[in-house]
This record gives structure tokens, C-alpha cells and sequence, in this order.
């Protein structure tokens, strides 16, 4: 009997000793929740960002339905560069849009046909070269649609912090040519990775 009470006390430490250290897991696993989640929120809210490419206004590059993800602290850092590719907010239609930086603050732009003058330059838009000699074995002008002409285009000096934006689906985009100039406190950020579908995983080339 002395043998038998004489063990009751330390199997109720060994029972305290093993929930102690229960509890000091499932505290530890909290806390390595509560950070996780923590840096999901700054990732998602402060560093990158989701978009899904809507409609045809970036093809042939980028196609509807594409997820991407968009670099939201680069342009804290710096300005954005001719040929990059960018998500902005557009109040007007209360929607962000995909376009292709072509003009910074600053650049005499002007849009002849399929050609792009920057500052009295022609561009040489390699990411375009293809659909426009396309287009043009058909015929047709590239930069050019029945609902988004040229001439909705006014050539000018872009403004201080603002830049010219254009879809690379020239015919079928609407861009500055309707909107205008978009001011860089819209920008939201720069397009860096399709993620999705899977088979089109790649890092996006933007001055080629």
C-alpha cells in the first residue's frame, strides 16, 4: 500500500509536466499563426497585390482571364519606365485597369498610324512587332479600331506626374487615347508574374 501511494505524486507531476508543454505548443503554434497572417497582410495589402486581366485589351500579350501579380512598393521607390507594363485605378469607371507605360512626364508624343513618336523618335515596340506586320499582310492598320481611332488622341507634352498609357491591342483598348493622361497617384503598381494558368507561369518582360 505504502509503494502504491507513495507513486500517486509523481505520476500527477508527469501528467502536469506533458499538459505544460501541450499548452506551450498550442501557444506557439498561435503565435506562429498570428505572424503568418500578419505578413499575408502586409504582402497582400503593402507589397503585392492580385489582378486578373479582364477582356482583350492586352492581347496578344496577355489574355482574359490571366492572373498576374502586380509589385505595389517598386513605383515608391522609383518612376515608372516607357514599356512596363502597369495596373491603375480609374475613378471614372471605378475599375483598374492593365496598360503599357509609353510616356513619361515630360515626352512630346505623337501617334501617326501605327507609329509612335516619343519626343520627335519613333518607337520601336518590339512586343508589338509581330501583330503589326500581321496586320499589315492583311491590309489593315494595327493601332487603329472602329471604336478606338488615333484621332481621339491629341499629341502633346506629357504632364508632371502623370503618363501615357496604351493597350497592346491598339484597336480594341481603352486607354489614353479616351481617358487621357494618368496621374501617378492612380498608379497602383507594375505587373510582374503570370501565375495563372500554370502553363503560362513566367516572369513578365516589359522592356524587351
Amino acid at each position: 500500500m505504502a509503494s502504491g501511494d507513495g507513486g500517486r505524486p509523481a505520476d500527477t507531476a508527469v501528467r502536469q509536466s506533458g499538459g505544460g508543454k501541450a499548452q506551450k505548443e498550442i501557444v506557439e503554434w498561435i503565435k506562429a499563426l498570428a505572424i503568418a497572417s500578419l505578413l499575408v497582410f502586409l504582402i497582400r495589402w503593402f507589397l503585392f497585390a492580385p489582378f486578373v486581366v479582364d477582356g482583350p485589351s492586352m492581347q496578344p500579350n496577355f489574355e482574359s482571364g490571366e492572373r498576374l501579380i502586380v509589385n505595389k512598393i517598386l513605383y515608391s521607390i522609383r518612376e515608372p519606365k516607357r514599356g512596363e507594363v502597369v495596373v491603375f485605378h480609374v475613378p471614372e469607371e471605378g475599375r483598374d485597369f492593365i496598360k503599357r507605360v509609353i510616356a513619361i512626364p515630360g515626352d512630346q508624343v505623337k501617334v501617326d498610324g501605327d507609329d509612335v513618336y516619343i519626343n520627335g523618335v519613333k518607337q520601336e515596340e518590339p512586343y508589338l512587332k509581330q501583330a503589326i506586320e500581321q496586320a499589315h499582310k492583311e491590309g489593315r492598320l494595327y493601332n487603329i479600331g472602329p471604336s478606338f481611332p488615333n484621332e481621339t488622341f491629341t499629341d502633346g507634352t506629357v504632364p508632371a506626374d502623370s503618363f501615357l498609357a496604351l493597350g497592346d491591342n491598339r484597336g480594341n483598348s481603352e486607354d489614353s487615347r479616351m481617358i487621357g493622361y494618368i496621374s501617378d497617384k492612380e498608379l497602383i503598381g507594375r505587373a510582374d508574374v503570370i501565375f495563372w494558368p500554370l502553363n503560362k507561369i513566367e516572369f513578365i518582360k516589359h522592356n524587351w
